[in-house]
């Protein structure tokens, strides 16, 4: 969650504080992930060829461009909402297909999590034009069915280098068809490199190593800490201030998530 905060940082201030477009930065975010995985499978002498699938790296591929987009119309508090909504929504109600059920005590702490991270975001909200709605909500749903899909993946490492990798002619063509409008900037690649070689490519490694062990409706819970570890990344290190607000969304989310947990291990 940690990367996926790191992720959401990086992303936001390319496509906020630099002139990169969006094309431009999914080519390089997933290029740059596709790179990392790759120069770690021929260390370690795995094949990828066989690795991955074309399902999920489409999922992957979706999720990239469609939250690349979405951020051009969408304020940071808007969008993490729709997010953070289309991939709760994905992910438990294909729990429930599969027969996984939530006690009283999870069902409690998913209210409360969820509750905390609107007391957070509600400032920043504003209202949203529809296209960057549908785009992060697409993104959220994407992001949703690569998670779901990582649950049943026997090497977390191997897997995502084929899904990244796969994912770039993807992003390659999406780049040719809107070169006309492309705006390049370093700042923005730079940004795009630490996105998609670490932020993304080793973090969807330990986010699908981690998978294996967890329902459907826990992955999805836990996820949202995201928000909350990115407020925390922005008071420690740009010195942004601890308010009221913050430290009752924090106890909420994380403690919403803790019981959510803790009933599944209990259980």
């Amino acid at each position: 969650m940690i990367a996926f905060a790191g992720n959401s940082l990086l992303c936001r201030a390319a496509l906020k504080q630099t002139s990169i477009d969006a094309a431009s930065f999914t080519f390089v975010r997933i290029f740059s992930g596709a790179a990392a995985l790759w120069l770690i499978m021929k260390m370690r002498g795995n094949a990828w060829k066989d690795a991955g699938n074309w399902s999920s790296a489409l999922a992957l591929f979706a999720y990239v461009a469609a939250f690349s987009f979405a951020y051009n119309s969408l304020a940071a508090g808007t969008g993490a909402l729709l997010l953070f909504g289309a991939v709760q929504a994905t992910m438990i109600l294909w729990g429930f297909r599969r027969g996984e059920r939530l006690h009283t005590i999870q069902i409690v702490g998913l209210v409360v999590a969820a509750t905390g991270l609107v007391v957070l975001l509600l400032p920043g909200l504003s209202a949203p034009p529809l296209s960057g709605s549908i785009l992060m909500l697409g993104a959220g749903a994407a992001w949703g069915i690569y998670s779901l899909r990582g649950k049943v993946e026997k090497n977390p490492v191997s897997s995502t280098a084929g899904n990244f990798l796969r994912a770039v002619p993807l992003a390659a063509i999406v780049s040719i068809m809107l070169f006309p409008s492309a705006r390049l900037d370093r700042a923005g690649i730079g940004y795009a490199v630490i996105s998609g070689a670490i932020a993304s490519g080793l973090g969807y490694v330990i986010w699908y190593t981690a998978l294996s062990g967890l329902k459907a409706a826990s992955a999805a819970t836990v996820q949202l800490s995201v928000p909350v570890l990115a407020a925390t990344g922005g008071i420690l290190l740009l010195g942004e201030p601890i308010t009221f607000r913050y430290l009752i969304a924090s106890i909420a989310v994380l403690g919403g998530i803790a019981l959510v947990i803790i009933e599944k291990n209990s259980a």
